[in-house]
């Protein structure tokens, strides 16, 4: 056979991972009632849950149940709330409880974890906005009931503590529907009187809905928006109100809000006896080194010889003097030589000095200027003449007095070679001193010779 076979195991967490991943059995509210309790001795608690038609097997653990106000019994018809899954050594699918409330005050439950949450998250709970409670208030207001346990015990405790505090009653409805308002306008009023240095509300020990008008929010909201410190003292010591979380501090009890709201006038005293004993013992302790320090100065040099302290100072004085004066001197002097070098750096930079050595220096310029053109002058005169020699030694003119002349044809232009003139064509010779005016009757060829150089040899 080549069928697959599961184990017991396997399908067992099979089925778990089944009903883990429904959401609609993750987190979910029974209404039932409670049968085979059991408190184990490690804390945890065992029962079925049941109606008229089925029953579930049920664990409480132990860090669930502690936070409880009642305890479970056979019978009991509970709200729970918790996550069903399987217990795999059992093979068996059983709710694991995480909270748990007596059935007929669910809706109470729900509204307040609901109201809870949504003040929590508008911040009312928040530790930076709760006042300090003054020290040594002078008034206390107190919203209770005034024929309630609780003023009785608030007056009590803060007259033995300390007397010296004034207690006014601001009587309100603590139960009821017409509670919660009562109590708002008792902290807006007292408010508004701007006499009350702290506030306690609350009143005795309830059960969920007797201690209800403490979680409405007209209430929060009064708490929240008071200028004066408010203490909660609402129930006992397990009871925990709305009002616990916005108040700016929380007393477990009434007589606990007294205590926390006036110091102890016996414990005031002990301490300033604490205080002065101290005082004196360091005031006495003070005397003594005084008298010790006194004791030392009378048996000093200035006290036995007084005179001749006085004429030591006085000596010491004039040496001090002697030595100001030679320091002032000295200063004084070395101000002048000080003072004579700024004065002389004032002529230097002073504008008739500088025009006189701007005069002085456009003279020398002048003088120099002069000498160069005088120089340069002279340097170009001798070129001058020495280029003028030259150019009379190259001139035609120089040509023309050793007996050379310059013929043109009729346009006037230099006659270098025969080819230059025709015959029967006038021209013109320029001599030395005129000119003649001739025509070319016959042309013929008669060549210079040609002299060749020939350098270093010519010249031996």
């Amino acid at each position: 056979m080549d069928q697959e076979f599961l184990s017991v195991s396997d399908v067992t967490r099979r089925i778990k991972r089944l009903v883990e991943t429904d959401a609609v059995l993750q987190n979910v509210w029974l209404r039932a009632e409670i049968s085979n309790f059991k408190w184990h001795s490690r804390g945890h608690m065992y029962f079925t849950l049941k109606d008229d038609k089925s029953r579930i097997n049920s664990v409480m653990f132990a860090g669930n149940n502690r936070y409880l106000k009642f305890t479970p019994e056979n019978g009991m018809n509970v709200l729970v709330r918790g996550d069903i899954s399987v217990y795999e050594p059992h093979g068996q699918y059983q709710l694991y409880v995480k909270e748990m409330q007596p059935d007929g005050i669910g809706n109470l439950y729900l509204a307040y974890e609901e109201l809870k949450k949504k003040l929590e998250m508008a911040g009312y709970f928040s530790r930076e906005r709760k006042k300090a409670i003054p020290t040594f208030p002078k008034t206390i207001a107190v919203a209770t009931s005034p024929t309630g346990a609780a003023v009785r015990d608030i007056l009590t405790t803060v007259h033995r503590r300390f007397p010296l505090t004034k207690v006014i009653l601001l009587p309100v409805l603590v139960q009821g529907p017409e509670a919660a308002p009562s109590i708002a306008r008792a902290i807006k009023q007292a408010n508004f009187a701007g006499i009350f240095d702290v506030m306690i509300i609350g009143r005795g020990g309830g059960s969920l809905e007797e201690l209800w008008a403490f979680n409405e929010q007209i209430v929060a909201e009064a708490i929240y928006e008071s200028k004066i410190p408010i203490i909660s003292a609402v129930g006992h010591e397990t009871d925990v109100t709305i009002s616990d979380f916005v108040a700016d501090l929380r007393a477990p009890t009434p007589t606990a809000a007294a205590e926390l709201a006036v110091p102890h006038i016996h414990e005031l005293l002990k301490r300033v006896q604490d205080q002065r004993s101290r005082l004196i013992q360091t005031m006495d302790r003070l005397k003594s080194v005084q008298r010790e320090r006194l004791g030392h100065l009378s048996k000093s040099y200035a006290f036995k010889y007084p005179k001749r302290l006085i004429e030591q100072k006085e000596q010491d004085l004039d040496r001090l003097v002697e030595l100001m004066t030679k320091t002032m001197m000295l200063n004084v002097d070395k101000q002048k030589d000080k003072l004579q070098g700024l004065k002389g750096r004032i002529q230097r930079m002073h504008p008739t000095h500088k025009l006189l050595q701007e005069r002085k220096r456009i003279s020398d310029a002048i003088v120099n200027l002069r000498r160069a053109m005088n120089e340069t002058i002279n340097s170009k005169q001798s070129r001058f003449s020495l280029s003028l020699s030259k150019l009379e030694l190259l001139s035609p003119l120089q040509m023309m007095k050793r007996g050379y002349n310059l013929a043109y044809n009729e346009e006037n232009n230099l006659i270098k070679k025969l080819e230059d003139v025709k015959e029967n064509e006038p021209i013109s010779i320029r001599l030395q001193d005129g000119k003649l005016s001739c025509h070319v009757t016959e042309k013929s060829y008669d060549p210079l010779p040609n002299i060749e150089w020939r350098g270093e040899e010519s010249e031996k």
